[in-house]
């Protein structure tokens, strides 16, 4: 079984200690391709170091709403300063994170909403897919991306919306993101969508260190979970491992412009 895990943050200190160890248990039960995704300004040189050091490892640069408060106005010209500077590298892969949380109450909208229209437009001219956080802001996002238009399409991180907002995104180019939280019982709603979806919909994912599988509560997450995360979501389907681990890295390798990993 290969697999690809596309929505990592393999640069985070949860890694430090054993990162290489980390790596090789992931590759040696299958997952062979990890994107690692930038949150903010200050991460970005770091994420690009180990991309560039370890075979297997994509790089994605973006301003995470989460971090707002920190995100200075110079950052969006920085960003587009090393899309500028990496274009055309074969490590880079995709402009990411970047998104909407409504979640969070102290984060304001419109801010938010400014910060995710810039960074779509240049995911737009530097012909990049976008890889996006979108919590409690559906309307909003799908909204936003029907004006910019992104050609690439991109990811929606973690989906976790309803069948209607899926269908607007797989309409938009984007795929959805699935990793820990469907595997938990109780997620029974995101289970009945996942269900009526298309295979060409989904990708996997981890979201290293966070978002644990039903498997591993409350522990670091990590890619070597994900054949695991890939069976559980398999038998939600009533499909084998195989076919789901085929068809989402076949999605991955086509949004990315990767070759195939067979």
């Amino acid at each position: 079984m290969h697999l690809i895990d596309t929505h990592t943050h393999l640069d985070f200190p949860d890694f430090d200690h054993d990162r290489p160890a980390l790596l090789a248990r992931s590759r040696a039960v299958g997952v062979k391709r990890m994107v690692v995704l930038g949150v903010y300004q200050s991460n970005w040189q770091r994420l690009w170091q180990l991309c560039e050091a370890q075979d297997g490892l994509f790089a994605a640069f973006g301003l995470h709403p989460v971090y707002l408060a920190q995100h200075l106005p110079s950052d969006l010209t920085e960003l587009r300063d090393w899309l500028t500077r990496h274009a055309g590298h074969p490590k880079l892969c995709a402009v990411g994170e970047i998104g909407l949380d409504y979640f969070l109450p102290e984060l304001d909208r419109e801010a938010q909403q400014q910060l995710f229209s810039a960074q779509l437009k240049l995911a737009c001219e530097f012909e990049l897919p976008a890889l996006l956080h979108v919590r409690r802001a559906h309307a909003d996002t799908i909204a936003i991306l029907k004006r910019v238009k992104p050609p690439r399409g991109g990811i929606i991180h973690a989906f976790a919306g309803s069948v209607e907002e899926a269908r607007e995104y797989l309409k938009l180019g984007f795929k959805l993101g699935l990793g820990g939280a469907p595997t938990w019982p109780q997620a029974l709603r995101l289970r009945k969508v996942l269900a009526q979806l298309p295979l060409a919909a989904f990708v996997l994912e981890t979201d290293s260190p966070d978002m644990a599988p039903a498997m591993y509560p409350n522990q670091r997450n990590s890619p070597e979970h994900l054949p695991q995360i890939c069976q559980a979501l398999a038998e939600v389907r009533g499909i084998s491992a195989q076919e789901l681990a085929s068809a989402s890295s076949h999605n991955a390798c086509e949004l990315f412009g990767w070759s195939s990993l067979d």
